[in-house]
């Protein structure tokens, strides 16, 4: 496969801390996987993009990237546009994405998944984009067919002492640093359940390409000021020893989607208004 040519895949897997401890989807080592081509590093407009997986899950193409194609000497910005610009490019027209973290919410504790219906941006990466003029409305961003097959094999695998949420709102700030506790405060304040890094601008970009995104994420520990100090053995614990179960689940759900776009989320890419007229 020549490194320049993108191959159509019509879903996507964005990897983040919640399966970084393992090579996914080789580790699972599960029925009708084939990695068909690995290390696919991409130009584009933006700069070289992150290495990338491309693999089957029985007859559906997925590509997937570690870690928000976040790496050093590179944007998270940058990284964003990257990866998406390549999602565009392959045509992709469904994305789960996946992380961990913070509980602001005092009823979720570590251990527990949560799938967000929607957020509230703090970082500064509003502006991100591919260049497309579009106007994109948020009134529901996260697709409700991702979502509902993520609720159902998460409800299915989730191991004892573990709950699984199937909504809430994921307070977005930029890192690579955690949260004060007086931002944590403001967040709580302001309705937030969970806090992270990486739904803003995925959330964005996912629209501007016309495709559905929906994620996973899987509290790590309590944010800070919620519930003591967070204990790093116990974050180290979960990142390593529930990355397979994670990946399962996203998996278990991507086998349930259809490439179909019933849901109407593209709908919600309109053309701009502001075009210059000369």
């Amino acid at each position: 496969m020549h490194p320049d040519s993108v191959s159509r895949a019509e879903f996507a897997v964005i990897g983040g801390s919640g399966t970084f401890s393992i090579s996914f989807p080789e580790d699972l080592e599960q029925a009708g996987i084939q990695v068909i081509a690995a290390g696919l590093v991409f130009t584009t407009p933006f700069g070289k993009s992150p290495p990338f997986k491309l693999f089957k899950l029985d007859e559906k193409k997925i590509l997937t990237v570690r870690m928000h194609g976040w790496r050093s000497g590179v944007s998270r910005a940058s990284a964003s546009r990257q990866v998406f610009w390549v999602l565009r490019e392959a045509g992709v027209k469904k994305i789960i994405a996946e992380g961990g973290v913070g509980s602001i919410n005092r009823l979720l504790r570590p251990g527990d998944l949560l799938i967000p219906s929607d957020y509230l941006d703090f970082s500064m990466r509003k502006d991100v984009g591919l260049g497309g003029e579009y106007l994109l409305t948020m009134r529901r961003p996260v697709c409700p067919l991702i979502k509902k097959e993520l609720v159902t094999a998460a409800e299915k695998r989730v191991g004892p002492g573990r709950r699984v949420f199937d909504c809430g709102v994921y307070a977005v700030t930029d890192g690579r640093h955690f949260e004060s506790p007086a931002e944590v405060a403001m967040l709580d304040r302001l309705g937030a359940d969970i806090v992270g890094q990486s739904m803003c601008p995925e959330v964005y970009l996912a629209r501007e390409i016309g495709a559905c995104y929906g994620r996973l994420d899987i509290v790590s520990n309590y944010a800070e000021g919620i519930a003591g100090e967070w204990d790093y053995y116990l974050l180290e614990d979960i990142f390593y020893k529930e990355a397979v179960n994670s990946a399962k689940i996203i998996l278990e759900a991507l086998s349930r989607l259809d490439a179909g776009q019933t849901c109407g989320c593209p709908d919600l890419r309109r053309d701009t208004l502001l075009r210059d007229k000369g």
